[in-house]
Parts: C-alpha cells; structure tokens; sequence
C-alpha cells in the first residue's frame, strides 16, 4: 500500500483491514484517513475500476466495512465512517490516477525539496517509469513517485468536461443500459 492511498501507519494498517473488502465487493480503494478533531472520523474513498460511484454503492461499501471493523476492531475510540467517491476534484494517490487524468492540471507536494520547492502545480502528462510528469512553468519535469506527499486535482473547467466526458463515455460501454430518453427517441422512429 502506497503513502498516498494511506499516509500514517495507523492508516497503512486500517487500509490492511478495509482494501480486501472493498476489492471484494469490486471496488479499489483510492484513499484512507483516520482525521482527528473534536470527533475522529475514518474517511474512505473508493471508487470502480472504470472510475464510477454511485450513493448506493457507498451504502455498500459502508454496510460491509462497518460489519468487518466491528470484528477486528482495529480503532479503540469512537469514530465516524465515512465512505464517498473521490468527487471531480480527486487527490491522486496512484500512479494510474496521474495517466488517467493526463492534460489536466494538479497541485502536487512533495515530502522534500526539488530545486529549492516542494509545491508544484502544472499539467500532468502521465507516468514514465517510477516519475510522474507534470508540466510547469520551466518545462515538463518528472517528479519520483516516491517523493510525492500530496497531489489533487484543480477544479478547472477543462476538469470538469474530461469529467463529464469520461463520464458520457463510461454510460456508452457495451452493456451499458441506455436511458429512457434514449429508448423514447428509438421507439419515435421506428414509429
């Protein structure tokens, strides 16, 4: 389990428990956190392999971890769960994430300092080797994966179209159910 997917050991280790049932139920599990505060709350973030989720499938992945953390019972205080998509806005935690999303722009921190920063924030251009690419002002540099400590997407408007547009293309996959609208349109012509 990479850093980025889960930060702190006690994160490594919750996602050691949660990303088997999670996978079972034929999810990947994009992000843990255990988040401390007033209340503790154990964020889970997941989504399907082509990058969908639905409420219900939330429900789902709630209903089952729930039931898997109450028998190991790997957290000793009260906490709240807290299961949700990675929204448009997404931290990337995997290097699948930094190709998928190729030609939108990100911010990206590092845990040490390249050339004098640690911030970065430019186009990514996906994954050669162990570098993830990102185009900034200088160029396009490749940042070791090793050495990211954050990275997310910028809510743009081109971020928005790619989602819409990965969404309209997930909807048109063989298989894929259409819409009533769409069943409404072909009955008119046959009409």
């Amino acid at each position: 389990m990479n850093e980025l997917v889960a930060r702190t050991s006690v994160d490594r280790r919750l996602a050691g428990v949660i990303a088997p049932v999670v996978e079972d139920l034929g999810f990947e599990l994009v992000r843990v956190r255990l988040m401390s505060g007033k209340a503790r709350t154990l964020q889970i973030m997941a989504e399907r392999p082509d990058g969908g989720m639905e409420v219900d499938d939330c429900a789902a992945i709630s209903t089952a971890v729930s039931a898997t953390l109450d028998v190991e019972d790997p957290i000793e205080d009260a906490y709240t769960l807290e299961v949700s998509s990675p929204g448009i806005d997404r931290p990337l935690t995997r290097k699948k994430d930094f190709s998928a999303w190729s030609g939108c722009e990100a911010r990206i921190e590092t845990s040490e300092m390249i050339d004098g920063r640690k911030r970065f924030r430019g186009t990514l251009h996906g994954v050669e080797d162990d570098e993830v690419l990102v185009e900034v002002d200088e160029g396009i540099i490749g940042l070791k994966f090793d050495w990211l400590n954050d990275a997310r997407l910028v809510l743009t408007d081109d971020l928005v179209r790619a989602s819409f547009n990965a969404r309209d293309r997930a909807d048109r996959t063989p298989g894929a159910e259409a819409d009533e609208t769409d069943s409404n349109q072909d009955a008119d012509k046959e009409a």
